[in-house]
């Protein structure tokens, strides 16, 4: 099943609409104040989160017929840029969850469709992707979480880490191996559908240099009996399959959380470098500092139009990792120069935690390293650069 089919489309008047809504929501419930306490704090944006479920976002891109909706990747992407250009963090939230969401849409049941995608849809469930394992982060295969089939049940016993929504989900895509001995390695792997329950819990949250409020901790399955109805298309072994089948779009995710910090970081640049004044003017007629602003400028500019670009290619249902990896490599890059240049245009309010470039630029690095690394994309991006002009 392609899910791109069941993506509708939706026409600029009501896209429009559709961001000008997240727009005055921005403006109205993320303001400097509500996110500086929350994330000095590292508290959970409880009433944030049940705004978002109002808004639709926990089904953004989950298809209209279980209640999404049903956005194209391109609408979602500038949704994620909007929001991340003032809070990063709870684009989070939302983004691991639709990836377990995704997961079902893609490889389910019609059963696990028709049970799960309703309640994710409308936030009633939360969740996100349990992948990742304390010695197994970009080699996947390398998971030591086991499921032994044990009748109508599996057994599962493992450990998962650095998990988004881990302590606050109720729900995970869990990535085991049900066949530890397989050759080749992905071929043992399966994904399963896990609430949490008894023998499946959180252990605890993980400090964070930033990416603050939003909880990313350990999930720990310790004698964790789950029906094997949970098993994502009902067939063990295409869980490599179904576990990366959604990454082109976490990576557009991503680049447009780069993106949005990017651009908050330059909006914020532009307005303090139109304030402020040194040697009787304005610190933005200063060349040092139009200097920075031009190069910010055109690096958020660049980084918008990959992830759009990206983002239309997924749309047309056209394998696009390539175009996604340049997108979140660039994009993120992005984010990081410019909150580190939009703080230096600060001076030494920018080191203040009074202003909100100091949290940008606490953010921003995570985007590096999220949904691959950017070392992982560059070679992601020359082994498909290489497959798509072979010498003649």
């Amino acid at each position: 099943m392609d899910l791109h089919r069941n993506l509708r489309t939706i026409d600029p008047a009501e896209e429009a609409e559709l961001l000008a809504a997240i727009d005055r929501w921005v403006e109205r419930s993320l303001t400097p104040e509500v996110v500086r306490e929350h994330d000095h704090a590292d508290t959970y944006p409880h009433r944030i989160v049940e705004e978002m479920k109002a808004l639709g976002l926990f089904g953004a891109t989950v298809s209209t017929e279980y209640g999404g909706l049903g956005l194209p990747a391109s609408t979602y992407a500038k949704i994620v840029m909007r929001i991340s250009s003032v809070w990063m963090a709870v684009t989070g939230i939302f983004n691991s969850h639709l990836m377990l969401a995704l997961a079902i849409e893609k490889f389910g049941t019609p059963q696990q469709k028709a049970l799960w995608l309703p309640k994710l849809a409308s936030g009633e469930v939360r969740g996100g992707l349990a992948l990742t394992e304390p010695d197994a982060g970009t080699d996947l295969q390398g998971i030591r979480m086991i499921a032994r089939r044990d009748g109508d049940h599996y057994l599962i016993n493992g450990t998962k880490t650095w998990i988004t929504n881990s302590v606050e989900g109720s729900c995970f895509a869990l990535l085991v191996k049900t066949d530890p001995q397989s050759q080749p390695r992905h071929a043992g792997m399966s994904l399963f559908i896990a609430p949490k329950g008894e023998g499946f819990f959180s252990s605890r949250k993980l400090p964070k240099l930033g990416y603050k409020s939003i909880d990313s901790g350990e999930l720990v399955a310790d004698g964790f009996r789950l029906s094997a109805e949970h098993l994502i298309g009902g067939v063990e072994g295409q869980g490599f399959y179904q576990a990366t089948g959604g990454l082109e779009l976490g990576r557009i995710n991503v680049a447009s959380r780069g993106v949005g910090i990017a651009e908050g970081a330059l909006r914020l640049a532009t307005e303090y470098a139109q304030v402020r004044k040194t040697f009787g003017k304005p610190i933005a007629e200063h060349q040092a500092i139009a200097l920075k602003l031009g190069e910010m400028a055109t690096r958020a500019r660049a980084a918008r139009l990959l992830t759009l670009d990206a983002a239309a290619s997924f749309d047309r249902g056209e394998r696009c990792d390539m175009e996604a990896g340049m997108a979140k490599y660039f994009s993120s890059e992005a984010a990081l120069e410019n909150s580190i240049e939009s703080m230096r245009i600060h001076g030494a309010y920018g080191y203040s935690k009074e202003y909100d470039i100091e949290r940008l630029y606490r953010d921003a690095p995570l985007t590096c390293i999220g949904e691959g690394t950017n070392e992982m994309q560059r070679i992601i991006i020359a082994k498909q650069w290489v497959k798509r002009n072979p010498v003649a």
